[in-house]
């Protein structure tokens, strides 16, 4: 392998070093400079092995680190949670009945799976050729970034055991397995020669899946953007990512279009892009201003995933492509006018942020286009063109629902001052209806404060949805999912396993997505979060979204009971 212009921050003033990779040898060569320290540039050879120990350090492995097959599944395991079985011993247990709403239904091709992320489980980190990502960074060196100081090295040990993984979720009977690829396994330094032994990983993932008749859906990025992309030019805040993410795009989709039908350029930048900045002192430095650098990262997100979904369709153009976006449905907390704008600003700040441009007219909304009009280039009309049209569901992860209010000083107040708290969005939000009494829906995990089951608007949210931004080829709720409260502190196995407000969640969301299907919105599928406990990004292991229980210090894995009531909906209402 072989990096040019690797970019390493000496975290001492503004000094740098510009090193060119070479796994041999490491030499120093001076390089002319000006006067003053932030001027002097050394160029030298470095391996990746050193590269992992200046901005990492040591990590973390687990006792199984070569693939292994699937064990047999105990039948036992299998066994539905009462009250979706009933055993002939003992008996005397009476539950309401539920019946079938008989003008309800899934159509044929309706696809359901579960969800997962390469940095969030595949643990592995520096296992065969891996370059590091900025999570790496994140978690090891930013001290309580994740705030159980946690890291992904090892997670679910998925990049060993992904067979298993696969085989469970095709016994349990779910159709689609979505996960995305780690750009820095695939490219070590996010750009330059490939690493042949992580594309052959993901051939014998994608080729299981298929031998399970689990249908593939795979992501390109999931936030953990190769370390030197970052430390070379900014990542996401630099031009420079687009062509390098489109190089990467290139790699992937020749590679699989042939055996992957369903894919997903980038994962949530309304999430990714609010990260920056980056914690100071570990990265690149950046002049952008704090508040412009989202939007900096988001018209760059914009330009690589038009670039990528153009190269999908020219080595196939049947593949179904597009971008996830996240967020939930805005409800107008009071009748005043000033709460309906604050609604607006809402839609424009968040959904509206990416799928105005790829849904209607390949340019901002018109309130956030306002504020970054101000120091952003305009998309020229070739531009625009090259983004309008470039998503061929409109895939939405849409966990919850927020009521939407005007800043109390007033929305005014709020845009004129760049200073105030809120600015640039100029909305404030809350789970608690007006009366500040009753919130939204039950709480999830105290360390999840932005997710309450809101499952009563889904409808509403997902007729929105169509009716605003039209997409053709229907919608797909690709995440969705709630953290079990205080499940960190179960400690027997048999308290872990009954979550009866992640089952409640599941059932009444699908519900609500079948009063929608019933009411002419085009749904074509569900991906739950998550395949199983995973690092929840800043909040660890903590924090707990998956319908599967993982014991970490074994890597063993077991169903919860909201597995199968996820799967018991589409088992009563999927057309046969």
């Amino acid at each position: 392998m072989a990096v040019t212009l690797l970019t390493l921050l000496l975290f001492a003033g503004a000094r740098s070093v510009s090193c060119q990779y070479n796994a041999s040898t490491a030499i120093a060569t001076p390089s002319k400079t000006t006067s003053g320290s932030s001027a002097f540039v050394t160029n030298f050879e470095l391996s990746l092995d050193d590269y992992w120990d200046l901005f990492v350090g040591p990590v973390s492995t687990f006792s199984i680190n070569t693939t292994v097959e699937p064990t047999p599944i105990p039948s036992s395991s299998l066994i539905p949670p009462p009250p979706l079985y009933y055993p002939s011993f003992p008996i005397g247990q009476q539950v309401p009945l539920q019946a079938k709403n008989e003008s309800w239904s899934f159509p044929k091709d309706f696809w359901y799976g579960v969800a997962g992320a390469a940095y969030q489980i595949e643990g592995a980190v520096k296992a065969e050729g891996r370059g590091p990502s900025i999570w790496d960074v994140l978690s090891h060196r930013v001290p309580s970034y994740v705030i159980t100081n946690e890291t992904g090295d090892v997670a679910d040990n998925n990049y060993y055991q992904y067979k298993e993984d696969i085989a469970r979720i095709a016994a349990l009977g779910i159709k689609a397995y979505s996960f995305s690829l780690s750009w820095s396994r695939i490219l070590p330094f996010g750009s330059g020669q490939v690493n042949e032994e992580a594309l052959r990983h993901y051939d014998d993932v994608i080729d299981t899946c298929l031998q399970y008749n689990i249908i593939p859906q795979v992501t390109l990025y999931h936030w953990d953007l190769p370390l030197y992309l970052q430390n070379s030019y900014g990542g996401w805040l630099g031009s420079e990512i687009v062509d390098d993410f489109t190089a990467y795009a290139e790699i992937v989709f020749n590679r699989w279009a042939s055996k992957v039908h369903h894919w997903f350029t980038i994962n949530e930048p309304i999430v990714f892009c609010g990260f920056y900045p980056l914690p100071v002192g570990f990265f690149k430095n950046t002049t952008i201003p704090p508040k412009q650098q989202p939007y900096v990262c988001g018209h760059n997100v914009l330009l690589a995933h038009a670039n990528a979904y153009h190269v999908a369709k020219s080595v196939n153009s049947s593949l179904s492509v597009s971008f996830k976006t996240n967020g939930g449905y805005k409800i107008q907390r009071t009748n005043s006018s000033a709460d309906a704008q604050a609604v607006q600003r809402a839609w424009d700040f968040q959904e509206g942020w990416f799928a105005n441009p790829t849904f209607i007219n390949g340019d901002y909304p018109p309130l956030l286009k306002d504020y970054v009009s101000t120091f952003l280039p305009n998309f020229t009309e070739e531009q625009k063109a090259h983004i309008n049209g470039t998503a061929d569901i409109f895939a939405h992860d849409a966990y919850t629902s927020d009521f939407i209010m005007a800043p109390d000083s007033g929305i005014d107040a709020c845009t004129s001052n760049s200073s105030h708290s809120l600015y640039p969005q100029c909305y404030n939000t809350t789970k608690l209806y007006a009366n500040n009494y009753w919130a939204i829906g039950p709480a999830g995990d105290p360390g999840t404060p932005w997710l309450n089951k809101a499952t009563d608007w889904v409808p509403a949210f997902l007729h929105y949805m169509q009716d605003t931004w039209k997409p053709k080829g229907g919608i797909a709720i690709t995440e969705f999912g709630i953290s079990e409260p205080y499940e960190e502190l179960r400690k027997d196995l048999a308290s872990i396993l009954i979550d009866p407000i992640r089952s409640s969640y599941y059932h009444d969301y699908l519900q609500a997505i079948l009063i929608a299907l019933s009411e002419g919105v085009n749904v074509v599928g569900t991906l739950a979060w998550s395949i199983y406990d995973n690092l929840e990004w800043t909040s660890g292991y903590g924090v707990k979204f998956g319908i599967q229980y993982v014991n970490l210090t074994t890597q063993e894995r077991y169903f919860k009971a909201s597995a199968f009531e996820y799967v018991n909906v589409f088992n009563v209402y999927l057309e046969k």
